[in-house]
């Protein structure tokens, strides 16, 4: 009488090739979900990095443009208003102040009395003068006379402050608008790195690729180790930068970004890969950075841009 009785043996799977198994890719993924990594730099290529404590904040007014520059959109615009409206309101109380001093309020319809400023019946009006003065626009209807010389003064001294801060206040718009921050977005980098032999070296690859058709001029490629060590006098060092060699010696690291390119680096004695193993990589804690750098054709302006690719490393 035939029965079905478990066997106790257990069925093999026919061995796969290391680029068809699945089971090392997803037990190592699990073992780094696992694990919070709290990342030096993120992957969209900013640095997680804030700084805090920072006693010297006056250092940072000494070199108010570039403050003005890094600051975000929604502070820039914010301080952008601000400045002239500060401005035209300043200056259009000083012209009402100097309205009311001569007793211009008090000689409106007075068709003999000559004031400082024609057609100036209050602030209102000198809020819309001092417009009027500092943008240059000049509708007619209210316009300085010469009987009046310290208006003069103040036109001379509001047309040159005028200067300075459009000057000032639309150079920092150009800059910003100017940054090529934007430009990364088209600069793609492959979603894994790969260890791997290539021409009988082991070498760990990944790709890089520009989506535009205008390209980056002078493109060169470094990257960088992130990983804490301890020397041996016993000093403790964090977030210690080693470079790995991605061409520096025989030119590879200069880029004609045409078309999408691997980048190679060679695992040997002088890696800092060379004494991990395998089995002990996806337990390191570390990070590679790659930085690419260039010149935007369109523009002119020199880019830099991160690429994170640790986390995403195969076999």
């Amino acid at each position: 009488m035939d029965q079905d009785v478990e066997s106790p043996v257990a069925i093999h799977q026919p061995k796969l090739p290391k680029q068809a198994r699945d089971d090392l890719p997803r037990h190592i993924s699990r073992d780094r979900t696992k694990r919070k990594i709290q990342r030096y730099v993120r992957k969209d290529g900013k640095c997680n990095v804030h700084h805090g404590n920072v006693r010297e904040t006056y250092r940072y007014l000494t070199d108010i443009f570039t403050t003005l520059v890094d600051l975000k959109w929604r502070f820039n615009l914010l301080i952008f208003v601000m400045v002239y409206t500060v401005t035209w309101l300043f200056f259009g109380m000083i012209w009402w102040l100097i309205a009311y001093i001569r007793g211009d309020m008090d000689h409106i319809e007075d068709p003999s009395w000559t004031p400082c400023v024609t057609n100036l019946n209050g602030f209102v009006s000198a809020f819309l003068f001092s417009i009027e003065t500092e943008t240059t626009i000049g509708y007619g209807y209210r316009v300085i006379t010469d009987k009046c010389p310290e208006g003069i003064i103040l036109l001379l001294i509001q047309s040159v402050l005028g200067s300075i801060v459009n000057a000032f206040m639309v150079g920092c718009m150009f800059v910003k608008i100017s940054q090529p921050k934007k430009r990364a977005e088209t600069l793609v980098f492959s979603t894994h790195a790969v260890i791997s032999m290539r021409d009988g070296k082991l070498c760990l690859m990944f790709r890089v690729g520009d989506l535009r058709n205008s390209h980056i001029v002078e493109a060169s490629i470094r990257a960088k180790l992130i990983k804490s060590k301890q020397t041996s006098e016993g000093e403790f060092i964090p977030l210690n930068q080693t470079d790995i060699n991605v061409g520096y010696y025989t030119g590879d690291d200069r880029l004609f970004l045409v078309s999408p390119l691997i980048i190679s680096h060679e695992i040997n004695q002088q890696s800092p890969f060379w004494e991990i193993s395998k089995a002990q990589l996806p337990k390191e804690e570390l990070e590679i950075v790659v930085i690419l750098e260039g010149m935007v054709e369109a523009t002119g302006k020199a880019c830099s841009i991160l690429g994170y690719l640790w986390d995403q490393c195969s076999f």
